[in-house]
């Protein structure tokens, strides 16, 4: 089986933390798969997440909030679009905490942002590992 026909093929169960509305939203502009659209931007979201999970803990950990909100807003938008709204929900309220200078509990925040960006990551990976 190939990966677009793995991609296409995946159940929504197997792809619990993803929305699949988002998902068929991104077939939907590769119908026949020739640009192979969903497995290029699954690959990028991985990357993307393997990148800033860890940024966001060097924030935390330094105080640098305007580190911390720079990677939440990024996950925000990237996140909605490849259907993990519980993900983006997450990092839209920590945003919006950073934005109006509100730090009490940002470490519970984030620490629950980033359970849920471990658990989107691994749903991720299982549809590209098919």
């Amino acid at each position: 089986m190939t990966m677009l026909e793995v991609i296409s093929h995946t159940p929504p169960s197997s792809a619990a933390e993803l929305d699949e509305a988002a998902l068929q939203r991104l077939r939907d502009l590769d119908p026949d798969g020739t640009s192979q659209v969903v497995v290029r931007v699954l690959q990028a979201f991985e990357t993307s997440l393997q990148r800033l999970l860890p940024q966001g803990e060097t924030a935390v950990a330094d105080g640098d909030h305007h580190a911390l909100r720079h990677v939440v807003h990024t996950l925000k938008s990237s996140s909605a679009s490849v259907g993990a709204l519980e993900l983006s929900r997450r990092c839209g309220d920590l945003e919006n905490r950073l934005r109006t200078l509100h730090d009490d509990g940002l470490d519970t925040l984030w620490a629950g942002l980033h359970d849920e960006g471990r658990r989107v990551l691994l749903a991720v990976q299982a549809m590209l590992n098919g």
